[in-house]
Order: C-alpha cells, then sequence, then structure tokens
C-alpha cells in the first residue's frame, strides 16, 4: 500500500511540473502529453533496466498512465494567470514528487533483495531520472547536473535510509516521505549547495 500511495503522488507530482515546462517552452498539446508522460515515467523505466524488472512492467500500471493523462489536460486547459503562480507552488509539487518517487525506488530494490548499492542508484534514477529526461527533451541543462541544486543528494538520501532498514515500520517511510520534502524545500529557499570549483571563474581571476 505504501508503494502503491507513493508511486501515485509521485506520477501526478512530476505530471504537473513536466506540464508546466513544456508550456513554457510553448509545446503543442501532443508535445505537452509526450513531455509529461516521458518525466512522470522516464524514471521508472530506466530503473527498471538496471535492476532487472522488465520494462514491460510500466504497461501495466494503465490506473497511473490515465490519472496522468488527466491531470496534464487540467493543467493544460487551466487558466493562464493562475499558472503564472507556478514558481511559488511548483518547488512544493516538484518536492512531492521528488520524494514519493526515491522512496518508491528504493523499496523497489530493496524488495528484490538487491544490494545498498543498487538501492542508492534505484531512488536516484527514480527520483531525478524522469526530470533529467525533461530536461534533455526540453534543451536545457539537468537540473540534477547544476550547482544550484542539490535535490539527487537528497534521492540517494532517501535510498540509504530505505537500504539499511530504518524504514521497517508502516509509518515510517512517510516520516521519510515528509522530511525529505521538508529537505527539498529547504535546498532552494537557503540556497543550499554542493562544494565545487569554477575553471571559468579562475580563469578570470588570473586576466
Amino acid at each position: 500500500m505504501t508503494w502503491d500511495i507513493l508511486n501515485f503522488i509521485g506520477t501526478i507530482a512530476f505530471a504537473i511540473s513536466g506540464t508546466i515546462v513544456a508550456m513554457e517552452g510553448e509545446y503543442d498539446l501532443l508535445g505537452v502529453y509526450f513531455l509529461d508522460l516521458v518525466t512522470a515515467f522516464g524514471g521508472g523505466a530506466i530503473r527498471n533496466l538496471l535492476i532487472g524488472v522488465p520494462v514491460s512492467a510500466l504497461w501495466d500500471q494503465g490506473l497511473l498512465f490515465l490519472s496522468a493523462i488527466t491531470v496534464i489536460t487540467i493543467v493544460f486547459i487551466f487558466p493562464m494567470k493562475t499558472l503564472k503562480h507556478w514558481e511559488k507552488w511548483g518547488l512544493y509539487t516538484y518536492a512531492i514528487g521528488l520524494s514519493a518517487f526515491a522512496i518508491q525506488g528504493a523499496l523497489y530494490a530493496t524488495e528484490m533483495n538487491h544490494p545498498l548499492s543498487a538501492t542508492l542508484v534505484a531512488a536516484l534514477l527514480t527520483g531525478s531520472g524522469g526530470g533529467v529526461l525533461r530536461d534533455v527533451l526540453a534543451g536545457r541543462k539537468p537540473l540534477l547536473l547544476q550547482t544550484k541544486d542539490i535535490y539527487g543528494v537528497w534521492a540517494i538520501l532517501a535510498g540509504l535510509f530505505v537500504g539499511i532498514g530504518v524504514t521497517n515500520q508502516s509509518w515510517e517511510p512517510y516520516l521519510l516521505f515528509i522530511a525529505i520534502v521538508v529537505l527539498r524545500v529547504l535546498t532552494v529557499m537557503y540556497n543550499w549547495k554542493l562544494p565545487f570549483r569554477s575553471i571559468k571563474a579562475e580563469q578570470v581571476s588570473q586576466r
């Protein structure tokens, strides 16, 4: 039940995110549906390939596909004045999707008795794979690879907690879900970053 709930939350959240990106890029209706479905299901497809689950398992998620298409349609016809506020509430939508998918991916790997390393990769790919594919198809530098965001760290952290057995109780995945959402939001609010070096900055300073 936990797995199904998290999967549904993540699918809906990422579908909304993909719709907004597609509309910002002025995609037509077919482009919106395509980009959104890639965002919502792409991470899970990549994860399945790497941990040995048949990719065809995605086609068994008829209800999720129908839910995603319904959400895409609703957002597409929503008043544009409301969508202009996306930057304010879109952060929370994406945080929900990241947390839900990362935990769901980690649970998937542990149920198949994969080692911790596979659980971490499954969490990262499920939580961010769809977003990376979305950015690549939209002609944008993937947010996962940019210094201005560290949401991939929180996906890996979710996988770590699931992989070491911290979420064995039925209520613990939900607590972890809330914690990852909060960390993701705080990352954006306080501009948390990982250490990095810029060759360009050093070259400019040497001139």
